[in-house]
């Protein structure tokens, strides 16, 4: 069968693989559309410290059921539209035995520290495999992404009294603008793309900043009669975006760190005492965050064919990611469809 992979920095082939077999607890998958990640992509340029190559690409997932084993619940039946939990958790560590299973010390992602989703076939544990009811294959293929910043806003603990500053409008950013409003706080997205602002307000943001034309912690202040924000989501993962979730944020606010920088951050940490903040990592999502995602995108009101800018082939996919790396501000969602 046909799958993509990463067999060195800057390089992506479309290779042939056997196709799997289940055991009497998988699920055997035909996948349908699979979305690239910006982990992807630093993947792809040398840059992911985490994945492991060559690597199938690949975490975001709209499939189809093509078989079951002896032992998977009835549920699960051949023919239905599923989306996938790519994280693994072992039951042993301090995460798990806490019950946050999605920071799992020991998790391997699909895609990044072992093979991905980026193929015609995959076998997976049945626990693994998320029924998407009525939704197509394709608009499956948004809901992980989403998922980790619906997960990032119950880390800020977010309620109707809240301002919260979004940083960064893509995927991930875009699925904490929408949870956030869904939750009655008042929303500010922030981002450097007018595009991608427009459509954060479309999906519930209440304010927009442009962090490239505007002093940002001054149209907050404004915003926000001179408090700050209460909560600031950072989803960019780069020094200067950190640097300024703690430099907004209001005294006794939460800031909750999604992305991953690249390189280390300064900050004055004389912030972290003076506004007893809150400083929270968020990491992937949990179950309940994907059903929350999936129950939103079935109401039909999410502008959907906006957040998906590319479908691709296979085929097609080392040109898609060249263009993707020199343009990387333009992107919500690049498909591979199989």
């Amino acid at each position: 069968m046909k799958a993509v992979q990463i067999t060195t920095p800057g390089k992506l082939e479309v290779v042939e693989i056997e196709k799997p077999e289940i055991k009497a607890n998988e699920v055997l998958i035909a996948l349908k559309y699979v979305g690239f990640c910006g982990s992807d992509l630093n993947t792809w340029r040398g840059k992911n410290g985490m994945a492991k190559m060559p690597v199938i690409p690949g975490h975001e997932v709209g499939a189809v059921i093509e078989a079951v084993g002896a032992e998977v619940p009835e549920a699960l039946k051949p023919g239905m539209t599923v989306t996938v939990n790519p994280y693994t958790n072992c039951g042993k560590c301090a995460s798990c035995r806490n019950g946050r299973v999605n920071a799992c010390e020991h998790n391997e992602t699909l895609g990044v520290q072992r093979d991905g989703a980026m193929r015609e076939y995959i076998a997976l544990p049945w626990e693994k495999v998320i029924p998407a009811g009525l939704m197509t294959p394709r608009n499956c293929a948004l809901i992980e992404p989403m998922s980790v910043g619906f997960h990032a806003v119950s880390r800020a603990e977010v309620t109707d009294i809240d301002v919260v500053l979004v940083i960064g409008c893509g995927m991930v950013g875009m699925g904490a603008v929408v949870r956030a409003a869904q939750r009655g706080a008042t929303v500010v997205a922030a981002d450097l793309d007018d595009d991608k602002l427009a459509l954060a307000k479309q999906m519930g943001a209440s304010y927009v900043v442009n962090t490239k034309n505007e002093d940002v912690v001054k149209r907050l202040r404004d915003i926000t009669s001179g408090f700050g924000p209460d909560v600031v989501i950072e989803a960019v993962g780069s020094p200067a975006t950190y640097q300024l979730a703690v430099d907004a944020v209001a005294f006794t606010g939460r800031v909750i760190c999604i992305g991953y920088a690249k390189s280390e951050v300064s900050f004055q940490t004389k912030y972290f005492v003076q506004k007893e903040l809150d400083i929270r990592g968020s990491r992937n999502a949990m179950p309940s965050d994907f059903r929350a995602v999936i129950h939103y995108l079935e109401r039909g009101t999410c502008p959907m064919d906006e957040l998906i800018t590319r479908v691709v082939k296979p085929e097609d996919t080392e040109a898609v990611m060249e263009w993707w790396d020199l343009n990387p501000g333009k992107v919500f969602r690049i498909l591979v469809e199989f």
